[in-house]
């Protein structure tokens, strides 16, 4: 007979260390969170090769597989794992089997393996992964919350009273697989921009990404120059919560799926800015979204329409702790 493994009541993030991914799987464990008052032990680790390359329900001990500057991962078992990537898997099998089941196994994205092999799996829609244990999302998982919101829009309310209403925030993205923005297509989104912000008499609330680029960045303010704006330089805090706090519309880029559900999590008019070509994935993500009234495309016109924001981060959090059996807290 076995003892019982040993587990606390903590939730792991554990990822590859990729900021979307850690993103994913800290907004879940914090949501999670939120609702058992139990704290969460965000985890990076790496997989040695040749193993990282096998499919990963494969590999062999995986916990015996992980690169040196891998954080630890070893019992007590956390009562829930979060994953996020494809590489993160196989550390869950193996928790999953060495706590006997008494640890939770919640794996964000799909894992590219048979779900049997987690407790739960939280996929995006377009995927089409289904299953038993199969939990679709609408868009993706992450870590923008009410409470996150509400403190930033204190932070940064000061920083754009000054500027005239109704406030337009633009979450710009940049080139993906599929996708690439220049600095012509920069320069016409902006413009589309300054025309909303002079038609409405508004003023535009701008943060770039990194993978937006300086040449496109400064082809877009060049474009917006003579309108009302703010325009983040990548100097001191990113206003990106702010701006989903406190902005009337908001337009975002349709790069990526983790920008605009966080932009669908916030209920307000919400536009998609079409710069290229979608993957299969993505088209199907954003012909959704559209077909439910939640997005509409940009076109340089602003409108007010209503619907539920969505919150596909707290329907799993809700998930997770049915399954644990536990009343929130």
């Amino acid at each position: 007979m076995h003892d019982t493994p040993e587990t606390v009541n903590e939730i792991w993030a554990l990822t590859t260390g990729e900021a979307g991914m850690a993103n994913q799987a800290r907004g879940l464990a914090e949501a999670v969170a939120e609702r058992t008052g139990w704290p969460v032990v965000q985890k990076t680790i790496g997989m040695r090769r040749p193993w990282r390359a096998l499919p990963m329900h494969w590999v062999p001990r995986p916990l015996t597989k992980l690169t040196p500057d891998s954080d630890e991962v070893s019992p007590p078992w956390p009562r829930v794992l979060i994953t996020c990537g494809r590489r993160s898997a196989a550390v869950s099998i193996a928790v999953r089997r060495a706590s006997q089941g008494q640890c939770l196994t919640v794996h964000v994205q799909d894992p590219l393996i048979p779900p049997r092999h987690f407790d739960l799996v939280a996929p995006p829609r377009h995927d089409g992964l289904t299953g038993p244990n199969v939990l679709p999302t609408r868009g993706a998982i992450h870590h923008v919350s009410r409470a996150k919101l509400d403190e930033a829009a204190g932070q940064f309310r000061e920083h754009f009273t000054h500027l005239p209403r109704p406030w337009i925030g633009v979450l710009l993205g940049g080139s993906n697989r599929t996708m690439r923005l220049t600095p012509e297509k920069a320069r016409r989104i902006g413009e589309q921009l300054a025309a909303a912000a002079r038609t409405h008499g508004g003023s535009l609330l701008v943060t770039p990404s990194r993978r937006t680029g300086d040449e496109n960045t400064r082809a877009l303010a060049e474009a917006i120059a003579e309108v009302p704006h703010l325009l983040w330089n990548r100097e001191g805090p990113n206003p990106y919560f702010g701006i989903l706090g406190l902005a009337d519309h908001l337009v975002v880029t349709g790069d990526s799926a983790s920008m605009v559900s966080e932009a669908a999590s916030t209920g307000k008019p919400l536009y998609v800015i079409d710069f290229g070509r979608y993957s299969k994935r993505l088209e199907r993500f954003h012909g959704a979204l559209r077909e439910e009234g939640v997005t509409r495309r940009f076109d340089g016109t602003l409108a007010e329409w209503e619907y539920d924001p969505v919150d596909d981060t707290g329907m799993v959090a809700d998930a997770i702790v049915e399954r644990l059996g536990i009343t929130p807290g």
